[in-house]
């Protein structure tokens, strides 16, 4: 039997009820969970053991991923209309 989905209940999501979750802080002493090593191979989003490729995701990546970013990093200008622009 599948669980109900939270949206279906209408409580809202609580990531408190997740349980533990190990993060790799950068900056401290890291030991892996299941080798008890502190070699790391640290990437953008994940940090791998570099003995027993353990994998765990970094602290401060919290809304970082695969996702759509907008940036605007510079002001519109207006078009003008005229004659074809050359360079």
């Amino acid at each position: 039997m599948r669980p109900v989905s939270s949206l279906a209940t209408g409580k809202s999501f609580d990531p408190a009820l997740r349980g533990y979750i190990i993060h790799y802080h950068v900056g401290e002493a890291n030991h892996c969970p299941s080798c008890g090593r502190s070699q790391w191979i640290v990437g953008r989003l994940m940090a791998e053991c570099a003995y027993c490729e353990t994998a765990l995701p970094l602290e401060n990546n919290r809304g970082v991923g695969a996702c759509a970013r907008f940036v605007h990093t510079h002001t519109s200008v207006p078009f003008e209309q005229g004659g074809p622009v050359t360079a």
